[in-house]
């Protein structure tokens, strides 16, 4: 099988791209032009989070607590990069909406540790929903050797993603 076998239905973009993936600089360009990607996901991801009411704070400390047993407001604060007095408001406020529970830990009572709710659980799941959709909606009209490279660059990412647990590493001073 000869490279232009490889290249069947593939875009001059992509095979240009694949050309130029084994330098990061170029790699870095290519991903600095997706920005008409990023924008039409995070466009929508902030109009479905306005018709929701919701911040992309709020949202995140949603995200972490989600799936973690025994987070704290300061440990979310953290995590999200807020002060712990902010944090705890916006605690507050996703505990008023049913989103979050807090609940008193038996060693020590003046220590509180988080809970997503089901119906909070049930608002991800619905954010989680829409933005694939959007993600598909651009993703769909590509050739299906695009789409299959798009679904590896996913799996790829998302893998990265769990072995990091979702948190941002944070730059080192």
């Amino acid at each position: 099988m000869t490279e232009s076998d490889n290249d069947s239905g593939l875009s001059p973009a992509v095979i240009a791209a694949r050309d130029q993936i084994q330098n990061p600089r170029l790699l870095s360009d290519r991903i600095a032009m997706g920005r008409a990607l990023w924008r039409d996901l995070v466009v929508g991801f902030s109009a479905q989070l306005g018709k929701l009411g919701f911040g992309f704070s709020q949202l995140a400390a949603l995200y972490a607590m989600d799936g973690t047993e025994t987070l704290t407001v300061a440990d979310l604060a953290e995590q999200i990069g807020r002060s712990p007095s902010a944090t705890s408001r916006l605690v507050s406020g996703l505990q008023e909406r049913g989103l979050v529970r807090r609940h008193e830990e038996v060693a020590d009572r003046r220590q509180r540790t988080l809970e997503v709710t089901a119906e909070g659980r049930s608002l991800l799941a619905r954010i989680d929903g829409a933005r694939a959709e959007e993600f598909l909606a651009i993703v769909r009209p590509l050739p299906p050797s695009e789409r299959a490279l798009v679904a590896m660059g996913v799996a790829a990412l998302s893998s990265r993603a769990i072995t990091r647990r979702g948190r941002l590493i944070k730059e080192r001073r």
